[in-house]
């Protein structure tokens, strides 16, 4: 069973003996999820939790970045979603990771950045640009009593055709970015003119003549001299 409460997270789940695809796909038609847990100088255990309760809690966006408890055979445990596999094209979870937690070992988890003052920017209000959100989230390194659950970037004095870089996020005391440390400072947001989609130029010489352009237009300087000649031989032998 999945429970939130003050957005702290408590998994309950069951160990389960049989794996394998068949054993998975057994669970999942009983409306079961097949997880693992693993980590932490400790064996990897097989899981089985209810998939409903556990779809709900990851509609939560703190679910991803927080520490959950997880109870085995009500024993708890401190863990973090380290993965989740979800079906091609239906609404349901395949399978899911949990890892671990030790107070002594920093985490490398990605948190969701919070982008605030976007519609106060004068690169918007004034310029008419629109804000193009490059990263939503950043992986961040730090002790679990460090983990935040997201970071913000203030973007309210960002002016037309700038772009705010991973260095401008203020981070927690105690965290770092992954990306910096490699000296990858990548960009994360700005704000530039909407594009305008132009509609692709005609070129009238492809255009076959016959659709265009009445049907004498059609015809060669010669064609029409001799239908000019032919018609005035016939008025003079009519005149004969």
């Amino acid at each position: 069973m999945t429970m939130i409460t003050d957005n702290q997270f408590e998994v309950t789940a069951m160990p389960r003996e049989k794996c394998g695809k068949n054993a998975s796909r057994r669970l999942r038609h009983e409306d079961k999820l097949p997880a693992v847990v693993y980590g932490g100088g400790k064996d990897t255990i097989a899981l089985m939790l209810d998939h409903k309760k556990l779809a709900k809690a990851l509609k939560n966006e703190s679910f991803y970045s927080r520490i959950l408890t997880l109870k085995v055979d009500n024993t708890p445990e401190f863990v973090i979603l380290k993965d989740v596999s979800r079906h091609p094209y239906k609404p349901r979870i395949q399978h899911i990771d949990f890892q671990r937690v030790r107070e002594d070992e920093k985490l490398h988890m990605n948190i969701p950045i919070h982008f605030i003052g976007g519609d106060k920017a004068p690169g918007v209000s004034e310029g008419g640009g629109i804000v193009s959100h490059i990263m939503s989230d950043i992986e961040i390194s730090c002790l679990p009593a460090n983990l935040p659950s997201f970071v913000e970037l203030d973007i309210s004095e960002m002016t037309l055709n700038q772009i705010k870089h991973i260095s401008d996020i203020k981070l927690p005391a105690g965290v770092e970015s992954v990306d910096l440390l490699h000296d990858n400072d990548k960009p994360v947001v700005s704000i530039h003119m909407p594009r305008i989609e132009e509609e692709p130029a005609v070129d009238e010489t492809a255009i076959p003549i016959s659709a265009e352009v009445p049907a004498i237009a059609q015809k060669s300087a010669a064609e029409l001299a001799a239908e000019a000649a032919s018609k005035a031989n016939e008025k003079a032998s009519k005149k004969k």
